[in-house]
């Protein structure tokens, strides 16, 4: 296939164009810079400015674009960077493909698990409603943003939980595990939606060439708790499983984003991705972890 990344330069997207180079796929990127080489091309997703004849060229589209959400704690200004970054880049790359004379077949747009919001007790299949919160907010106008693309093109929302590899949001634990103070955020026993990197960017390989649409859970075949998920990693590093940070803290420091990315208890699970026969090669937290730090380590 024909691929064109947007948001290929990041951890999620240099994996995944990896993987398609793998594959035997051919791969262009937009990037917001000068072009350094001769697959990339220049987009500007502010100014809804990209060259058309790309998605004329493309079979699909994968958008990984959006300000990060580990730029703590959320400010107003973060928050509408948060938004407006994905509002900007997946609107830009929908209207492409609608001014395009030959549109992509599909466009993996990316999305978050964010959608579900707190859901203690409940197992979230993507059948399960949307939930409260910022980040319920921003995925819903994330994915309708998606949902603008041509009638013409199949779109699959890849929605994301915690991504276990290097550079990834629990990178600023690694070190406190290696200090032997690694412990469960809150309580612990709020579910972690994690997946490791590899899955992360073999499922929306797989994507590419089903027949999924709509949303899609990225999540460990495993649930995990978050303690579960600490405790895999100070294992993986061979250090004591430590003293738990209290919620109260977490939210002194953080404020909301405490709440919507540490302590939310989210058991997600990927109905779709399993009943399409789709294989994790890390399907449990603790194998994630341990190639997490063979990697580190090479």
């Amino acid at each position: 296939m024909r691929v064109l990344l947007a948001g290929a330069s990041g951890m999620i997207g240099s994996e995944l164009r990896d993987q398609l180079a793998a594959a035997g796929h051919e791969t262009r990127r937009l990037v917001r810079r000068e072009p350094s080489s001769p697959d990339e091309f220049r987009w500007d997703p502010a100014e809804r400015s990209v060259d058309v004849a790309l998605f004329d060229w493309a079979d699909a589209v994968v958008g990984l674009s959006g300000s990060s959400l580990q730029r703590l704690p959320w400010t107003r200004a973060t928050k509408r960077r948060i938004l407006s970054s994905r509002l900007q880049a997946t609107g830009t790359l929908a209207d492409a493909m609608r001014r395009a004379d030959d549109p992509p077949a599909v466009f993996v747009s990316g999305s978050a698990v964010g959608y579900y919001g707190d859901r203690p007790g409940q197992r979230l299949t993507e059948a399960a409603a949307k939930g409260d919160g910022f980040l319920t907010d921003v995925v819903d106008a994330w994915e309708a943003a998606a949902r603008l693309a041509p009638a013409s093109t199949r779109v699959a929302f890849a929605r994301t939980g915690v991504v276990i590899g290097r550079g990834g949001a629990l990178t600023p634990l690694l070190p406190i595990a290696k200090a032997g103070l690694g412990g469960p955020l809150g309580s612990g026993r709020q579910h972690w939606p994690w997946v490791s990197l590899h899955d992360e960017a073999a499922a929306m390989v797989h994507l590419l060439g089903s027949a999924l649409d709509g949303p899609v859970n990225i999540a460990g075949p495993t649930p995990a708790t978050a303690g579960e998920v600490v405790k895999a990693l100070t294992q993986a590093v061979r250090r004591p499983y430590g003293l738990p940070v209290p919620a109260f803290a977490l939210k002194l420091a953080l404020h909301d984003a405490a709440d919507e990315l540490l302590l939310a208890d989210q058991l997600v699970v990927p109905q779709k991705l399993l009943d399409d026969g789709f294989v994790f090669r890390d399907p449990t937290v603790q194998d994630a972890m341990d190639r997490l730090v063979e990697v580190r380590a090479a």
